[in-house]
């Protein structure tokens, strides 16, 4: 409902995940009802030193305070730890209820999207005459791509963390698709294989980020190692001609608007930005 009525999904992947298969047993579900049904939901998790918060309220409960119900209450939950909260979308709004609890605007990740037509549909991209690239390998990739992963996002606060219950629940949803998930590895010629890089793409189903289908670059990384080989521009070509190939007309990707480097490179490449998420912290209580 919350979805239909904000034009975005009011949780993230991960949270919606945790919903269906339940989290971490120190993760927290908060759920405001009456008699008539749901009026809002949060969903509290565990993150570095502190907490990590979602929440949504009904569309035909809100300005009833709802809001500030579930705010106080997933605080309270955190206690004096640090508490970030966020606000997918950036609504009109939402500004101003975090400036009401006085959260600061801490990180902005942007959604950016672009037409697949000029896609090349047929990339033949000049790798290392030891490199190849192939999809993955549903139970036998998953250990190399996790430690790759950890590498290429060291300092993420979200993808570098990773871990294989993560990757298993994802290939348990009904988009996973082994085929849009490339891998890059280096053969060496004692038959041993090193993965260098990855690119795993996403599609979403009709009427979840547009009334079409959308291709998405889920996941693009490269180990450190790697870099100077052109695999980052080499797997996003590959993985742009796969889902042009499914027949999708656009395709999105999620980058730190601070990332400039990587925002820049994108707007070249034919990106423009379509969304905002904004991450909030809670101001330290004052002694």
């Amino acid at each position: 409902m919350a979805a239909d009525v904000d034009g975005v999904r009011p949780l993230s992947e991960e949270a919606e995940l945790r919903l269906r298969h339940g989290g971490p047993d120190d993760g927290r579900d908060v759920l405001l009802h009456d008699g008539d049904g749901a009026l809002g939901y949060a969903r509290l998790d565990r993150a570095d030193d502190g907490w990590q918060a979602e929440l949504v309220v009904h569309p035909g409960s809100r300005r009833r305070g709802f809001g500030s119900v579930l705010a106080e209450t997933v605080e309270q939950l955190a206690g004096d730890a640090p508490l970030a909260v966020w606000a997918h979308g950036e609504l009109p709004g939402s500004a101003g209820f975090a400036a009401s609890r006085r959260w600061t605007r801490a990180r902005t990740l942007l959604q950016m999207r672009m037409p697949l037509a000029g896609v090349d549909p047929d990339p033949r991209p000049a790798l290392p005459d030891d490199v190849v690239v192939r999809p993955f390998r549903p139970g036998v990739d998953e250990t190399a791509w996790l430690r790759v992963n950890a590498r290429a996002f060291a300092h993420h606060p979200e993808q570098g963390g990773m871990t294989a219950h993560d990757v298993a629940l994802r290939e348990a949803e009904p988009w996973f698709d082994p085929a849009g998930f490339l891998l890059a590895w280096r053969e060496a010629p004692d038959g041993t294989q090193t993965l260098l890089g990855s690119h795993w793409t996403k599609v979403h189903p009709a009427g979840e980020a547009a009334d079409e289908a959308v291709g998405e670059v889920y996941v693009l990384g490269v180990d450190p190692d790697a870099q100077g080989l052109r695999l980052g521009r080499a797997l996003t070509d590959l993985g742009l001609a796969h889902l042009r190939g499914r027949g999708l007309s656009d395709v999105l990707l999620y980058v730190e608007e601070d990332n400039t480097t990587a925002v820049a490179l994108y707007e070249k490449s034919g990106f423009t930005r379509f969304a905002v998420d904004v991450q909030w912290h809670r101001e330290p209580t004052s002694p």
